[in-house]
């Protein structure tokens, strides 16, 4: 079985006799401190998701580097500050700092991502046989944030001026382009984010959340489905709360901190929604010894699996202990067994 016919199959419960499939996300934290292990995982592992590679006429202009120690410049000319090398830092000056949103048509979208040749991903997808996810992530509730600061925009958020409206709609129109785009080459998914969820809940009020950002998603997951794509999402935090909207769009698959939102309250959607990971990065990587990280993985599969369902993916980043990362997709192994 191919690992694009492996992953279709979990997400579809369909997945009766094979192992789960594999994804690592790696970030350079964890390269540069351990690539003996590093080496290990891809030697050992076969990872079944991707992105293809995609190549751009006119990508928009960035400066300095995501993920070493200094100012990174992105695509839409928000200036991240990183004191740490390995991950990324933060927005530490807005774009928008008017309260009206009159200073928002400054703001220039990054038109670049369209630039790819859909052709050449097209040819890059026929050669792997890997599940392949877009190479584009639109993140609007985050891309506001890094626009007009958190505070800030939790504020707005209640009481929207009109400027703040029209921006909206000229970022989601832009984000639809986009997806659309996408949509019409031969990825399998696409793929969104937004970090929803605190330690405990959602930052805003779900009601909030349905009627601002809720309907940005449907049009997403209405892109993805009438072009015959799957739709993924990932989203740090407490996220029960919105997860039944997110299975009545019809959402596949998502990546949340399963451990925060706690297993058992995510044992309703067996069999309704695919879980992309994760094991716990804030206590369990970090902290836990390799026996617990079997057992995590155990609670996991012992909730969450049907014929499929999940995914077995996690971070190798800041903090986690090598030993644990290798353990997750051993744990996996054992648990699902099946054909290669």
């Amino acid at each position: 079985m191919t690992p694009r016919q492996l992953v279709k199959d979990t997400l579809e419960f369909r997945n009766g006799s094979f192992r789960a499939p594999r994804q690592l996300w790696l970030l350079p934290w964890a390269q540069s401190r351990y690539p003996e292990m590093v080496e290990r995982l891809n030697r050992e592992f076969a990872w079944d998701i991707a992105s293809p590679a995609v190549e751009y006429a006119a990508y928009p202009p960035t400066q300095g580097n995501a993920y070493e120690r200094g100012e990174f410049v992105d695509e839409w000319g928000c200036r991240f500050v990183n004191i740490n090398p390995g991950y990324i830092g933060e927005v530490k000056r807005p774009q928008i700092l008017e309260d009206d949103w009159s200073d928002a048509e400054r703001v220039s979208l990054p038109e670049g991502w369209l630039s790819f040749d859909i052709e050449q991903v097209n040819r890059a997808c026929a050669a792997s046989d890997r599940f392949l996810l877009s190479g584009c992530c639109p993140r609007p509730f985050e891309q506001l944030q890094f626009l007009r600061g958190t505070a800030n925009l939790y504020m707005d958020l209640m009481d929207m001026p009109s400027a703040m409206c029209g921006f909206l709609e000229r970022m989601h129109d832009f984000y639809c382009r986009l997806m659309t785009k996408w949509a019409e080459t031969d990825v399998d998914a696409l793929y969104f984010m937004d970090d929803w969820g605190s330690q405990r809940g959602l930052l805003i009020h779900p009601a909030l959340w349905k009627k601002v950002f809720y309907p940005m998603y449907r049009e997403y997951a209405d892109i993805a489905h009438s072009h015959g794509k799957k739709l993924f999402m990932h989203s740090d935090g407490d996220t029960y709360a919105i997860l039944p909207d997110l299975v009545d769009m019809g959402l596949d698959a998502m990546n949340a901190q399963l451990f925060c939102i706690g297993l058992d309250r995510l044992k309703d959607f067996r069999g309704k929604l695919c879980f992309w990971g994760e094991i716990d990065r804030q206590q369990l990587l970090p902290y836990a010894s390799v026996e617990e990280i079997g057992r995590a993985v155990a609670r996991v599969h012992d909730t969450l699996w049907q014929d499929g369902g999940c995914i077995a993916q996690c971070e190798f980043g800041p903090g986690a202990r090598p030993e644990n990362v290798y353990e997750v997709f051993r744990a996996w192994d054992r648990l699902t067994g099946g054909g290669e």
